[in-house]
């Protein structure tokens, strides 16, 4: 079969087709036919090193697909069933091993390409507007890259709970989709100062909590946003990751919490997992959430695919067609 490998740490340049022998299931684990792949920043940090890794490897940790062949002692899963998954590394290949404990049965009216853009980007906006700072009616939030996967999804969610919502965006593009998915206040960053223009529309020091996936570049910015006793939720690092912070500098921003969680700590157990899924597959289905496709690229274009997400060209979400 055909997968992605990356030999050693480096840039898009490191990811290279190859054909690979085809993987076997083993007990508990399942052989998947890769229908479609979702592109992650994650993904970005496996193939740079900024996450360290045991290379080679072939990336890519969310998908869905058909079950094509079932191991020893697995229940509830059968030949020819749709299934996804995320955090499972491997997922840039025509086909894939994949954990029963980690595979998320599908509806059968779930198109697999859909599925595979909605999973990671949408467990991680639900766990951050359910779990990390749980939003409700008034709350007043920043959403940083409020185009892209997370920024959209994250977006219709805090809107659903009756939250005020500020997103920044890079270009007049991106701020249309931004408020097509109910944004209240779009800043482009690019021509506005964004603490400027948070500070004019809520007051300064008035934000409840910051979600932040771009890093090093507005995090600084982001802490005198907020209220006494808000939350900075610092998940990604598409701009570099954040520098150390002293926890002194916590109490003289007026006693803010600051967070970096990572979606696997909010999946711990099948049940948590599916929980999650089943919530966000409600939502899909009954039109409270809208997962937008911003692009599609065939497996040996991966490269072209990680330099369009680190240049901040894409919207919504990325997929791998194998």
């Amino acid at each position: 079969m055909k997968a992605i490998v990356i030999n050693e740490p480096g840039g898009p340049e490191k990811l290279s087709l190859a054909e690979v022998p085809d993987p076997t299931p083993g007990p508990g684990e399942l052989l998947v036919d890769v229908a479609a792949a979702g592109l992650n920043y994650i993904d970005t940090y496996h193939r740079s090193g900024l996450y360290p890794m045991e290379f080679p490897i072939t990336p890519g940790v969310e998908g869905a697909g058909t079950v094509i062949g079932v191991g020893d002692g697995v229940d509830g899963f059968s030949v020819g069933q749709k299934v996804g998954w995320t955090g499972v590394i491997g997922s840039y290949a025509q086909r894939h091993v994949v954990p029963v404990d980690s595979a998320i049965p599908l509806p059968d009216d779930l198109d697999l390409e859909l599925a595979a853009a909605a999973l990671l980007q949408g467990l991680t906006a639900h766990y951050l507007a359910i779990d990390t700072f749980p939003l409700g009616p008034g709350d007043r939030c920043l959403i940083h890259a409020g185009a892209g996967g997370v920024g959209l999804l994250l977006t219709q969610i805090a809107k659903s709970r009756g939250s005020y919502v500020i997103t920044t965006v890079g270009t007049d593009e991106k701020a249309e989709l931004s408020r097509k998915a109910g944004a209240d206040a779009v800043i482009v960053y690019t021509s506005d100062d964004f603490g400027q223009a948070v500070a004019s529309l809520v007051g300064d020091h008035a934000l409840d909590v910051v979600y932040d996936g771009v890093g090093a570049a507005t995090f600084d910015k982001s802490l005198d946003l907020l209220r006494p006793r808000g939350m900075m939720v610092t998940f990604g690092n598409a701009s570099g990751p954040v520098p150390p912070v002293a926890p002194l500098t916590l109490m003289q921003k007026g006693s803010i919490y600051l967070t970096r969680p990572t979606l696997g700590n909010y999946l711990q157990t099948p049940d948590e997992l599916m929980r999650r899924v089943n919530e966000l597959f409600e939502w899909m289905t009954t039109g409270r959430l809208e997962v937008r496709i911003g692009a599609k690229y065939s497996l040996t274009d991966a490269a072209e695919a990680h330099r369009a997400l680190e240049s901040r060209q894409t919207t919504g979400k990325v997929i791998l067609l194998p």
